[in-house]
């Protein structure tokens, strides 16, 4: 893939970069090693200083980066913006809670005291220089979940984002620069995917995180484990919406369809699978497709459109594929299913309920990355539970249940990294985020992704110290 700002909604290559030379690339990486002996050792309130400052200047920065990303992208302008006011707080929650997340842990000495030592103490060291492999979907948050706390930490990054986002990637860059960090604290490379197995393996380089696909994925954890390296992966998702019988049908129905099409549809979080208890099966489906139906798609840029356009041709090509097959397998398709008529330009595709899926569907195990949703009618909670786990992907979940012994049996049960009781899904500097079985290892976000990239090391003093 060429490195290129190409619009979506257009079509239309508006400009095109350059990827960095071998040159190129081996001095980012010498600063990339120069910055981190300087960062490693600056002390937290230097750092909360800087992250600060990052995210002071991504307020004021809000409406014009978000307009890049739509227009590299496509998602709602309203939405990029809550995008950036999004990295803006979490820059600040890790700014206000990474010290305390990463003090000092001092052991009981009576538990080590058959130890030899006097006293012991965990502390946690930064790593080094950490590579980023980041997606388009949302090219600002996802690069900021993984930044904020690994500079904080006393980490430095460097940025492979995905070829489609240029403009953005090198935004992120600059706003640290901006912010006062050290030069080659935080570093973009414009650089394809073949030229990342050089830098990961390249020793100046301590870890590596991917969010993405999962051949993407696969193939930084095999080069990773190949040097011995640690990694953090998010991949794909399929997740699951449960509604049963007590749930609040309306509340369900609203919050369902905004889970399906956040971002046009395309968010590994987003609810894909809607299993309904068919007690309430016709009632919520009326609800569910109404107000997909009623979604307006169109330009992105306009401030009262619902959906925009995918964001590549091959990405609606693929979307189409998962449709077709599932249709021409006995599908139905409640509402959608094809290109918007009024569209011609761009890649747009309009909101879609498919009905009656099988297993033998491709639909049915593979992700959809648009505004498609699935519907499941089951009998029981135990028939949910089984459809729910009937994927390779394990991300997270959504469950719709006011009754306690249901939520206790599908948080027991339900094989993902979160389920979210009666609300959508979605990501918190608080929370630790990620997944289970094809949807990754290793966790983002609260103190639990912030140890991610740290040296846990136990200190140890003798009886004489």
């Amino acid at each position: 893939m060429a490195i290129a700002t190409v619009n979506p909604a257009t079509g239309e290559t508006l400009k095109t970069f350059d990827a960095l030379n071998a040159g190129e690339i081996e001095d980012h990486l010498v600063r990339a090693e120069q910055a981190f002996q300087e960062h490693r050792t600056t002390s937290f309130a230097r750092r909360r200083e800087l992250l600060l400052a990052a995210a002071d200047l991504l307020d004021a920065d809000q409406d014009g980066i978000a307009r890049t990303m739509t227009t590299e992208m496509g998602k709602p302008l309203a939405q990029a913006r809550a995008e950036a006011a999004k990295c803006a707080k979490t820059m600040r929650w890790y700014a206000t809670h990474a010290e305390a997340l990463l003090a000092d842990e001092h052991p009981d000495p009576a538990d080590v005291s058959d130890s030899g030592a006097r006293r012991a103490v965990v502390r946690y060291r930064p790593l080094g220089t950490v590579l980023a492999v980041m997606p388009w979907n949302f090219p600002l948050w996802q690069v900021v979940r993984f930044a904020a706390p690994a500079l904080m930490a006393g980490n430095t990054g460097l940025l492979k984002h995905a070829s489609n986002v240029p403009q953005t990637a090198l935004y992120i860059e600059e706003l640290f620069r901006r912010a006062g960090y050290p030069e080659g604290c935080f570093q973009t490379l414009l650089i394809g995917s073949g030229a990342v197995e050089d830098i990961l393996r390249d020793p100046r380089v301590a870890a590596a995180t991917l969010t993405g696909s999962e051949p993407a994925g696969r193939s930084v954890a095999s080069i990773a484990g190949d040097e011995v390296k640690k990694t953090v992966l998010e991949l794909g998702g399929s997740d699951p919406f449960v509604v049963l019988p007590s749930a609040d049908l309306d509340k369900a129905a609203r919050v369902g369809v905004t889970a399906r099409v956040q971002n046009n549809g395309q968010s590994c979080i987003a609810a894909k699978r809607f299993i309904v208890h068919e007690d309430v099966y016709d009632a919520f489906a009326e609800r569910f497709t109404g107000r997909m139906t009623a979604l307006t798609v169109g330009d992105p840029m306009d401030e009262n459109t619902d959906i925009g356009p995918l964001s590549s041709e091959q990405g609606r090509s693929d979307l189409e594929e998962l449709v077709d097959d599932a249709v021409h397998k006995g599908a139905t398709a409640l509402c959608g299913g094809q290109r918007p008529p009024q569209h011609r330009a761009g890649w747009f595709y309009e909101p879609t309920v498919l009905s009656g899926i099988t297993p033998e569907m491709r639909i049915h195990y593979e992700e959809a990355f648009g505004p498609v949703a699935t519907l499941y009618r089951v009998a029981d909670l135990d028939e949910a539970v089984r459809v729910a786990n009937d994927t390779p992907f394990g991300l997270s979940s959504n469950a719709w249940t006011r009754d306690p012994d249901e939520q206790d049996r599908l948080a027991r049960d339900l094989q993902a990294g979160g389920v979210f009781f009666n609300g959508m899904t979605a990501s918190h500097p608080g929370l630790p985020f990620g997944g289970a079985k094809r949807s990754g290892y290793g966790r983002e976000l609260s103190g639990h992704g912030m140890k991610e990239f740290c040296n846990m090391t136990t200190l140890w003093y003798g009886p004489e110290d």
